[in-house]
């Protein structure tokens, strides 16, 4: 499943507080969060990385978290994946899900695709939809669980 939106130049302000928040991420709040990591990453790369891999700066809320891809297919940001190759990763049914994010990742514009992927700490897979962009030779994305 791909759909195009195109990215905004405002951030999208998130309606539920923290104090509010539900025990997952909900798709606005991963938009949001994708075009914060989009804004992170033109104004520092290396820096919004390290970030993103470490979840610091609000780049980790509940099961939400942005990771990249370089232009080599391999993770450059990830809470456990960095160094392991994105393109080749498949999910728990067998979808080339890495060889589509990276289809998918256009300069400007958000897609999203679907694949099957488990909750953090749990094993069943779950319907996954990810937000997905390029920016600059990084191909980003941010998950939330249906």
């Amino acid at each position: 499943m791909l759909r195009q939106l195109a990215i905004g130049s405002a951030f999208a302000v998130l309606a539920a507080g923290s104090a509010w928040a539900g025990e997952y991420g909900t798709p606005a709040e991963a938009k949001a969060m994708l075009q914060k990591a989009v804004a992170a990453v033109n104004a520092d790369k290396a820096q919004a990385l390290a970030m993103f891999t470490k979840g610091e700066g609000g780049f980790k809320d509940r099961d939400l978290y942005p990771y990249c891809g370089g232009p080599d297919g391999n993770f450059t940001a990830h809470p456990s994946l960095v160094g392991k190759s994105l393109k080749d990763l498949k999910d728990k049914a067998g979808k080339p899900l890495g060889v589509e994010v990276y289809a998918a990742a256009k300069d400007g514009v958000i897609v999203e695709v679907s694949y099957m992927w488990p909750r953090p700490g749990q094993t069943d897979p779950v319907n996954k939809v990810v937000y997905v962009t390029k920016v600059g030779d990084q191909v980003c994305a941010v998950g939330y669980y249906k």
